[in-house]
């Protein structure tokens, strides 16, 4: 998952949220902090990867080595 792929969501939930508190909508101030955790859940997700795969490699290169 590319850096920044939760960046939509998130910048959508706080428009929605925004909207929400204009509109005195609580339901629609729900929703978007519930898009904006889902792009944060997603940014969290893509950091986690990038850090498997490194580890992925550094131990891929310590087994090469002691080979």
């Amino acid at each position: 998952m590319p850096y920044g792929m939760g960046l939509t969501d998130k910048i959508s939930g706080r428009v929605k949220q925004a909207v929400g508190d204009l509109t005195d909508d609580p339901a629609m101030h729900r929703e978007g902090r519930q898009v904006e955790r889902k792009g944060e859940a997603k940014e969290e997700l893509a950091e986690a990867q990038t850090k498997a795969d490194r580890k992925a490699e550094e131990v891929a290169n310590l087994e090469r080595k002691t080979a």
